[in-house]
């Protein structure tokens, strides 16, 4: 005797060799024996053999027509053995009742189990319904493969292109699309992104990067809402000839000075920072832009600007004109020491922008050591700010810790291409810790802890930047800054492009006119402010360093592409982790043997991953330590390796540099 049963929901046949009343033991074709539960037999048969009866009902299933089936049989429950008796108008062989069970059993939407080898047939709305639902299915699945064949020809269909950002950076794999692309990605071979870019998804490796952070940051877009720019009104004239000093590509320029020589001797140096506060209200337009961006967001070659260009035109602190400021001056005496200081809200004549690239072949360390300036205009004012950024440097017992080392400005120019799309870069070295970034930075921090005291005293809240213990963080409490050396510090040198220093001016315009403050203490909305720019500034720190880290690959390309070949020296940072030197950009060289932190290396990049924006290094050799390089201390290369100890895509964390990466921040904040 042989017997179908089913067990863990699938049918098997095999020989009887114990038979009781609630159990059999059966052999299966395999040879396996089993313990089957009588319950769980469903037909008992002689012939044909138990390896032979599921083949050939498997084969006569195939030709039985469900819908017939339903049609035919009644709407009680049934046992499949009654509807193959019927079927066949005879008693079926165990082979015809096999074929009716499989055939039932393969048509759940015509036949709804009710019990082992018994069924009923579907209601006429819900059999309908679900047709209509796998018909639905069959159309999809259709669809499916034909956007997934033009993906893997090369071609973007016009209903993946308009929602191809989605698919790339938050897929819902619910939706056709991403089906699609997932399945052309699987049959190329490639990664999705890989497959969207050979379709063409996306113009080129640079715009599916910034795609990524406008997608999540700006998903409306980085146009401006309406607004209108309202004008400042009437303002005391400051009597001062004001210059800036900032890089080439600045356009929101924040700050500038002035020097007036005393009578009796000593100066008043004026520290000028633009004024919007004065014309933008908070609850009107601009403000709300500001409050929504929080700030503006620099990477290479471009900028997404807090305030709109109309705004930033109107207050910025150009050349030629009279710009509404908010002023700090101090009295200087002719040894440096600064005897009184006095905020004023007045109007500035800047005289000049001074750049950088103009400025700093004529003022530097060089020049500034050989005691002999050549002549050129504002020579004598930079070179008194700078002697007093010497005495203020020393007074904070805080005196520059990175001398010697060197920062990267990113220059791109989009009227040229390369095989990798638009853009050219050109990545340039500059010291940090010019005269010339000290000088601003100096002044920087005298402004910002001046004004931040003078809130604080007035009981006023501000939004502040504390450290201790090595962790910076924004506060509403003044509290000292101990990588800086004041007792406290308030950002209010940039309401430009800074959310948080737009605010500290409102507060400090408050207190000059005797008004209430705009922020009155324990205020909700300052605090709803200082969280959220401390989250979307760190995202746009990140995004502006990602950038970079993808500017550097482009630029390895570059010079691949012009047929330099020649290896690139590198600094051990730990184990396989190098830095380059020619430009900023760290890298796993897991072919690195054995080497002490600071060694200096040959190697040679390979595996540029433009999309991944990763690659990796090959070790080539060792290389001398350089003549004279300054030492980099224990604590320094701590702290770099643990910047590059980031996942494989993410380039090491830097201080949050404005426009284009300067020596630091215009600020003046040295964390």
């Amino acid at each position: 005797m042989n017997v179908l049963f089913e067990e863990d929901g699938h049918f098997r046949a095999g020989s009887v060799m114990t038979d009781s009343v609630s159990s059999l033991q059966v052999e299966l074709p395999s040879g396996k024996r089993s313990k089957v539960k009588a319950a769980h037999v469903l037909l008992r048969f002689t012939s044909p053999e138990p390896s032979a009866l599921l083949a050939a009902a498997e084969a006569q299933a195939a030709e039985l027509d469900a819908p017939f089936l339903w049609e035919v049989c009644g709407d009680d429950e049934f046992a499949f053995e009654e509807l193959a008796r019927e079927y066949h108008g005879a008693a079926p062989t165990a082979v015809q009742s096999t074929a009716v069970l499989l055939g039932l059993h393969a048509a759940p939407v015509y036949f709804h189990r009710k019990g082992r080898g018994r069924f009923r047939k579907a209601p006429p709305d819900i059999l309908k319904a679900a047709l209509a639902g796998l018909e639905k299915k069959r159309l999809q699945q259709e669809q499916i493969e034909h956007w997934s064949a033009e993906l893997q020809a090369g071609r973007t269909p016009p209903e993946i292109a308009a929602c191809s950002a989605q698919i790339l950076y938050k897929p819902d794999r619910n939706r056709l699309e991403t089906k699609a692309v997932e399945a052309a990605a699987v049959a190329a071979g490639l990664s999705v992104v890989g497959i969207m870019a050979r379709a063409g998804a996306f113009a080129s490796s640079h715009e599916y990067h910034l795609g990524r952070f406008l997608f999540e940051y700006f998903p409306k877009g980085t146009d401006f809402p309406t607004h209108e720019v309202p004008p400042v009104g009437e303002l005391p004239d400051a009597g001062v000839r004001a210059f800036s000093i900032d890089d080439a590509t600045t356009t929101e320029i924040d700050d500038a000075f002035s020097v007036r020589p005393k009578e009796g001797g000593g100066w008043r140096i004026g520290i000028h920072i633009a004024a919007p506060s004065l014309a933008i209200q908070p609850g009107t337009p601009l403000a709300d832009i500001a409050r929504g961006r929080l700030s503006t967001v620099y990477f290479p070659g471009r900028k997404i600007t807090m305030l709109p260009d109309e705004a930033v035109e109107a207050y910025t602190l150009a050349e030629g004109r009279d710009c509404p400021a908010l002023s700090l001056y101090l009295d200087v005496e002719t040894d440096l020491r600064i005897t009184a200081k006095e905020t004023r809200i007045d109007r500035v004549n800047v005289a000049a922008n001074l750049r950088h690239h103009a400025i700093e072949p004529l003022f530097n360390d060089d020049t500034l050591a050989a005691g002999d300036l050549p002549a050129f205009e504002w020579r004598d004012e930079l070179l008194l700010l700078w002697r007093l950024a010497e005495v203020l440097e020393a007074g904070r017992g805080k005196p520059s810790a990175n001398s010697g080392q060197m920062d990267f400005n990113f220059y791109v120019d989009w009227a040229q291409s390369t095989e990798d799309g638009e853009g050219r870069v050109d990545i340039l070295r500059r010291a940090r810790g010019s005269p010339l970034d000290k000088l601003v930075a100096e002044l920087m921090i005298v402004a910002n802890n001046t004004w931040g005291a003078d809130l604080r005293d007035a009981g006023i809240p501000a939004l502040y930047r504390a450290q201790g213990a090595g962790k910076v963080r924004m506060t509403t409490v003044a509290a000292p800054h101990e990588g800086l050396g004041v007792d406290c510090y308030a950002w209010s040198t940039s309401p430009l492009r800074r959310y948080v220093d737009l605010v500290n001016q409102w507060q400090m315009i408050t207190l000059l006119r005797g008004e209430p403050p705009v922020f009155p203490p324990k205020s909700e909305a300052l605090l709803s402010a200082l969280r959220d720019f401390e989250l979307v500034y760190a995202a746009y720190a990140d995004f502006q360093r990602s950038m970079e880290r993808y500017w550097c690959l482009r630029w390895l390309r570059q010079r691949a592409a012009d047929g330099d070949a020649s290896p690139l020296s590198a600094i051990v940072l730990r184990e396989s982790l190098i830095r380059l030197e020619q430009i900023p950009l760290v890298l796993r060289c897991p072919s690195l043997p054995a080497r002490d932190p600071r060694s200096r290396v040959e190697v040679e990049v390979e595996q540029i991953d433009l999309l991944g924006n990763d690659a990796r290094a090959r070790w080539v050799g060792d290389l001398a330590a350089l003549a004279g390089a300054a030492a980099v201390s224990e604590e320094e290369l701590a702290e770099e390796i643990a910047e590059a100890e980031l996942p494989p895509d993410t380039p090491p964390a830097e201080a949050p540099l404005p426009e284009v990466t300067p020596a630091a921040p215009e600020s003046g904040e040295a964390d």
